[in-house]
């Protein structure tokens, strides 16, 4: 039974899920908008979103906070708390919005795909 196991494994260990997770946010916060299955879209929405609402508040703690979970990229912590997070200063949440766009084809397994992009 999966009582109290609600995140989804994607076939990997722990260690190998949490650093593709971590890759999916640096990809979805440098470019914006990726393309990945939905399954993974909807793991990582969750992430992004706190990321940004963590952004909002400002300070220092939250950029050493942001910058340790994104591999210490000093890049993508600048514009997340620079360029991104001043966006969605009156938003209350929903920064991210995940479409639907079919299942691969060509590629052997046919999983549904969906983009996810910063509104």
């Amino acid at each position: 039974m999966r009582h109290h196991n609600k995140n989804k494994k994607f076939g990997r260990q722990a260690g190998v899920r949490e650093a593709l997770m971590r890759s999916l946010v640096l990809s979805l916060l440098t470019h914006e908008k990726i393309m990945t299955s939905e399954a993974k879209a909807k793991a990582l929405r969750p992430m992004v979103e706190k990321m940004i609402t963590k952004a909002r508040e400002g300070g220092i703690p939250v950029v050493r906070l942001i910058k340790s979970r994104l591999y210490n990229n000093t890049d993508i912590t600048n514009k997340l708390v620079k360029e991104i997070a001043p966006r969605y200063k009156d938003r209350k949440g929903g920064y991210t919005r995940i479409t639907k766009i079919g299942s691969r084809s060509g590629r052997g397994d046919a999983s549904p795909l969906a983009t996810i992009e910063l509104i």
